[in-house]
């Protein structure tokens, strides 16, 4: 067997220990009983070197559920974590670690604490304003996340870090932010936002932040609501299936330009990875960048089976680096799904879709292809989480989607001038303001047909066998090419 169809193998054993541990907490018995297993196996099968391999790619699966359960144990015995629910107010020092998320009259800070290893949510009021790196003194009663029926709160801020909150404490600023890579983009990207302010009324400045940014705060409830109903919501966060869309577009945008495949792949990853780091490096889109940069590798390539394997290699080192993502991060589960839909269903839907025309200017072709990949692997999950299915997302995102790549570039364009060179920025904000008009008018339009979406819920068991459905059908695809490819 060939070293990547081995690491291949053993990264899926890792990424099935630790999805078990996770949704069914393995007791320490049965950890017990596995390793006492595997370690006489591999004693006894040393001349037999498909078992050997077997047990090796088993030890794995037992790494993966005992680096979970070590995971979770470091979790729980966090000095900061037992400070709550502390009847004394706790008084702590720390730096604000992201940028402060405003939310009506509110705002929140994500603080780390400088003695403790951990991260405190703080939730104040709006005014006076907070900055990424200012020090703050913050002194009040530390508590547990809360956990809702259907969200576990507790585990989603967990997985960043994040182990206690604290509700409108006394904070005193004793500090000033310190010069840093980091901080520079934050200090860019709030000078973007202030200025497009200015040219950008709303609704369209909503989407341009949240396209841009993945910040929906100027996002009205009504315009929310039109996004989740035409399933172009995707489009207004830094999301997985977001960024991978974008980055397989991306590449059909700079091949219009007469660039060789090659070239163009390299120059889309810089383009990807220049978004990422101009939006202030996120961790969320850091992982789905890097997802969707194994995409187009794979492109680069010409081969199937390297799309595949780094995608599942690349998913088993984020969990081993942070075991919590699989179970409480809907963006890794998405990034991971909707590379995994390109990877097996693109080429299937482009030759499907042969009737529909794909010129250069308006790849529809290559839009639906691409929309249809990352979405069938994501659906179930959505519906699963939101409760609900539009009915019109393929058309919504067949006259949105192709203009999204035309139209981040043009915002980049636009946000550098009017922070560099004020006339020019002047000149370029009407494009901008008449391609995100065009959105808002489609979105609007869209979201007032009758029976937009289907609500409705599925089961765990529902959702299980959805996706051992798609493993089949991914399977009959790849056999499907593999046939093509001998017999054209």
């Amino acid at each position: 067997m060939k070293p990547s169809q081995f690491v291949f193998y053993s990264s899926l054993a890792f990424i099935t220990g630790i999805f078990l541990d996770s949704f069914f907490s393995l007791p320490r018995f049965f950890f017990l009983f596995l390793s006492l297993f595997g370690f006489l196996s591999l004693f006894l099968s040393f001349k037999e070197k498909k078992i050997l391999f077997f047990l090796i790619v088993f030890s794995f699966f037992f790494l993966g559920i005992l680096r979970h359960q070590q995971y979770q144990t470091k979790i729980s015995s966090n000095p900061l974590k037992k400070l709550n629910h502390s009847e004394e107010k706790i008084e702590l020092v720390g730096q604000v670690d992201e940028e402060p998320k405003v939310e009506g009259k509110t705002t929140k800070l994500v603080v780390k604490v400088d003695k403790f290893q951990g991260k405190v949510l703080v939730t104040t009021r709006r005014y006076p304003e907070y900055r990424f790196g200012d020090k703050l003194k913050i002194f009040g009663n530390l508590k547990e996340p809360p956990s809702f029926p259907e969200f576990n709160y507790a585990d989603f801020l967990a997985k960043e870090g994040i182990f206690s909150v604290v509700d409108f404490p006394k904070i005193e600023k004793v500090g000033e932010r310190k010069s840093s890579f980091r901080g520079l983009l934050f200090s860019f990207k709030e000078k973007f936002k202030e200025k497009s302010e200015e040219f950008i009324p709303p609704p369209q400045i909503g989407i341009l932040e949240a396209l841009i940014f993945g910040d929906e705060t100027k996002i009205s409830k009504d315009w929310k609501e039109k996004l989740n109903l035409t399933g172009t919501r995707h489009i207004t966060a830094v999301s997985g299936m977001n960024i991978t869309i974008l980055c397989y577009l991306i590449l059909n945008f700079v091949l219009i330009f007469g660039f060789w495949r090659r070239e163009a792949i390299f120059i889309s990853l810089f383009l990807i990875f220049l978004y990422v780091l101009m939006i202030g490096m996120p961790p969320s889109a850091l992982r789905a960048a890097i997802m969707g940069s194994l995409f187009l590798l794979a492109q680069y390539f010409g081969r199937f089976s390297f799309g595949v394997r780094p995608v599942v290699f690349a998913a088993a080192f984020m969990l081993f680096l942070n075991p919590l993502l699989l179970k409480s991060d809907l963006g890794f589960q998405l990034s991971f799904l909707a590379v995994l839909g390109l990877v097996y269903f693109q080429e299937y839907f482009f030759d499907l879709l042969k009737k529909v025309p794909n010129p250069s200017f308006f790849p529809a072709r290559n839009t639906l292809a691409a929309t249809f990949s990352a979405q069938i692997f994501t659906l179930p999950l959505l519906v699963y989480n939101f409760g609900k299915m539009p009915l019109y997302s393929p058309l919504t995102n067949l006259f949105i989607v192709p203009f999204l790549p035309h139209l981040t570039i043009l915002i980049f364009f636009f946000g550098l001038l009017v922070i560099l060179f004020y006339p020019l920025g002047f000149l370029f904000s009407f494009p901008v303001y008449l391609f995100l008009s065009y959105l808002t008018f489609l979105i609007g339009l869209f979201s007032k047909f009758p029976f937009s979406s289907l609500s409705f819920k599925i089961s765990p068991i529902f959702l299980f066998l959805s996706y051992l459905l798609l493993v089949f059908f991914a399977w009959k695809v790849r056999e499907r090419q593999k046939t093509k490819f001998l017999f054209p």
